[in-house]
């Protein structure tokens, strides 16, 4: 006797392929969407990784020369020319300068506190863009899939109805195809919403450097450069030398 053939693995009826091609336009539909959606968050994942590392980046040069140059306008030079630490030294002396041209007097720590608030802020939002993308897409990529989900089940009743029996060959396929659209749902949503998480963390860490800068910058310009971040003022502790020991010779 022969033994039996088996069908190739790409021949399966059970795979991928197979069931979006049973479910019809709403099954491709729904993949097309969930793909294209997770496509969209890892992009948006690694250029905002490279944009706040950049930014990291840039806090460290500061820490590391921008105070000890005599004042902020060589002091910004030494940063890159689209920096955002730049950015702010740049808009607090426009911010300066405005203030001797108001016509009617407002309080310079007043003003120079709004104009570097306003500064910050506005680096704090484009660090900001593309996370809604993410949140929507965690909140929304499960119900996307739920919505396959549903249409494969239903076509497993359609096909149970028109047979009149419930046999595994007769709905093995729309339910197959409906826990496909529901693991893809939840493979979309969940790289989402950690990336999501750890940007935010990110975020809120590289804002509170900025506001720390932010205030030394105010602190500074109020003080005319009397007032600087201790870690440049800092001077360097001077070791103590050894007391000279006595010595004693023999007679």
């Amino acid at each position: 006797m022969a033994a039996p053939t088996t069908a190739p693995a790409g021949d399966s009826p059970y795979g991928l392929m197979q069931a979006l091609h049973e479910g019809g336009l709403i099954s491709w539909a729904t993949f097309i969407i969930l793909v294209g959606m997770s496509v969209f968050s890892f992009y948006i994942l690694f250029t905002k990784l490279l944009q706040q590392q950049k930014i990291m980046s840039q806090g460290n040069k500061v820490r590391a020369s921008f105070w000890n140059s005599p004042n902020l306008r060589e002091a910004a030079n030494k940063l890159e020319q689209r920096s955002a630490y730049r950015a702010i030294v740049e808009d607090a002396l426009v911010a300066q300068d405005q203030h001797s041209k108001l016509t009617d007097p407002v309080d310079q720590h007043d003003w120079m506190a709004n104009s570097l608030a306003r500064s910050q802020g506005s680096i704090t939002n484009r660090l900001g863009e593309g996370l809604a993308f993410l949140a929507t897409v965690g909140s929304t990529a499960p119900f996307i899939g739920l919505f396959g989900t549903v249409i494969g089940i239903y076509r497993a009743l359609i096909k149970i109805g028109a047979s009149g029996q419930a046999s595994i060959s007769t709905v093995a396929g729309p339910v197959g195809e409906a826990l496909i659209m529901t693991a893809l749902g939840l493979v979309v949503a969940v790289p989402a919403v950690l990336a999501y998480n750890w940007l935010i963390r990110r975020n809120k860490s590289i804002s509170e450097d900025l506001a720390a800068f932010t205030n030394d910058i105010h602190g500074y310009l109020m003080s005319n450069g009397a007032v600087k971040p201790a870690i440049a003022t800092a001077k360097p502790a001077q070791v103590a030398k050894p007391a000279p020991t006595a010595t004693t010779t023999a007679r």
